[in-house]
């Protein structure tokens, strides 16, 4: 099927099933319910899911199969969202040539940054690209903002104002990003059933879809002469050079396409909130999706996709846990002791979610090293273990028929 084995077509009907079921799998708690504020089925998060999803992906095609690791790879995502809010202020809220032209751009911001930073490797191609990413920051921030040739509106961002050009935007079309008058932020159903809400939006499954194509696209990559090559080059790469290949042309073909994938999340980012900030070149946007590919598991396909979803689920459910909420899950204890429950998990939600976060990861890190997808594979051994186990007999009280003498 689509040119994929079983094995990998099995995961990319595994990934499109969470995917368009999202807003059912994201929302287990009903509304009323006390527990209703650990459900993820709302538009931003889901958006965001998909959307920093994809970022992952990229980033593990040169991590994951090249060993490369970029400590820059939010100067594309920020990039592609410039790119995409510019093509809204110039001609219109359509978002195919925004998220087209983000791509573009990044490809090509990639392209040199890619060839000065993959004259070094390791370490010192990991601190190259942190020093561009910096730099790029720091032109965002200031000096492209310069009242001249305004490009990035500095700490305020980029966004879109009624006297900008927008040459193709006509009347009867939303004043928002929009698929063809499909307006992102709306919702084409809500369905309410027994308590339960359910939304869908037209941004998410946009970026849902969106997802699908890419995460197939890794996938062919990833079993292409290629990806193989890529692997070698990770593998051992003076080997490689005393065999007569060059490896850089490859790899910087790596760095290239995880650029593009980044501009296209940049350019999702744009086409859901048409904003662009410097923050999101910084390096701590850089640091995130490194922890989100590692915790998923760097090299493998899913891997990435889960990271993603878990760390922006963390980021975005477990900050708001306030103390409010605490005192209302131990409101049964006594007075003293709720306070003192109240104490000792305070540091670890709301604004300490970060400590949280850095205590999974160190655990995921020590006894998971193939992130949560190695935690699944150990599982699923388990029980396929106890599955044997359950069907062997028993040679004490099975005992084999002996064969006959004459036989």
């Amino acid at each position: 099927m689509l040119g994929l084995n079983s094995k990998d077509t099995m995961l990319l009907i595994v990934v499109a099933f969470l995917a368009l079921a999202a807003p059912f799998l994201l929302n287990p708690f009903p509304t009323n319910s006390s527990l209703a504020q650990f459900n993820a089925g709302y538009p931003d998060l889901m958006q965001r899911f998909a959307i920093f999803g994809i970022f992952a992906i990229g980033f593990n095609i040169l991590f994951g199969l090249t060993g490369y690791l970029s400590f820059g790879h939010a100067a594309f995502l920020g990039v592609g969202s410039y790119a995409a809010v510019w093509m809204f202020k110039l001609l219109s809220y359509n978002v195919i040539p925004a998220i087209i032209l983000a791509v573009i751009v990044a490809g090509l911001f990639s392209v040199l940054i890619g060839y000065v930073s993959l004259r070094r490797s390791g370490i010192y191609f990991s601190i190259l690209t942190l020093a561009f990413a910096q730099m790029s920051f720091a032109l965002a921030y200031s000096v492209l903002s310069n009242p001249k040739f305004n490009l990035t509106n500095g700490e305020t961002g980029l966004q879109v104002y009624g006297d900008d050009p927008q040459i193709l935007h006509r009347e009867g079309l939303p004043d928002v990003p929009h698929l063809f008058g499909w307006a992102m932020r709306d919702n084409f159903l809500e369905l309410e059933v027994a308590g339960w809400e359910f939304t869908f939006n037209n941004g998410y499954y946009l970026c849902a879809v969106i997802l699908l194509v890419v995460f197939y696209l890794a996938i062919r990559l990833f079993r292409s002469p290629f990806g193989l090559m890529l692997r070698a080059v990770k593998s051992n790469q003076q080997r490689l050079n005393y065999t007569g290949l060059n490896p850089k042309p490859y790899t910087l073909a790596a760095f290239i396409i995880s650029g593009m994938y980044a501009g296209l999340a940049g350019g999702l980012l744009a086409a859901m909130d048409p904003l662009a900030g410097a923050e999101r070149m910084q390096w701590t946007a850089s640091g995130e999706v490194v922890l989100m590919t590692i915790l998923g598991g760097a090299g493998t396909l899913i891997g990435p996709v889960l990271g993603a979803g878990f760390i922006k689920y963390f980021e975005n459910i477990f900050s708001k846990i306030n103390d409010n909420v605490l005192h209302q899950w131990f409101a049964f204890l006594p007075d003293g002791m709720e306070d003192f429950m109240v104490f000792i998990v305070h540091p670890f939600v709301g604004k300490g979610w970060h400590l949280t976060l850095g205590i999974l990861f160190m655990l995921v890190v020590t006894f998971l090293p193939g992130g949560l997808v190695e935690g699944g594979q150990r599982i699923a051994r388990l029980f396929r273990r106890r599955g044997k186990k359950t069907d062997t007999p028993d040679p004490e009280h099975h005992p084999k028929e002996t064969p006959h003498v004459a036989e």
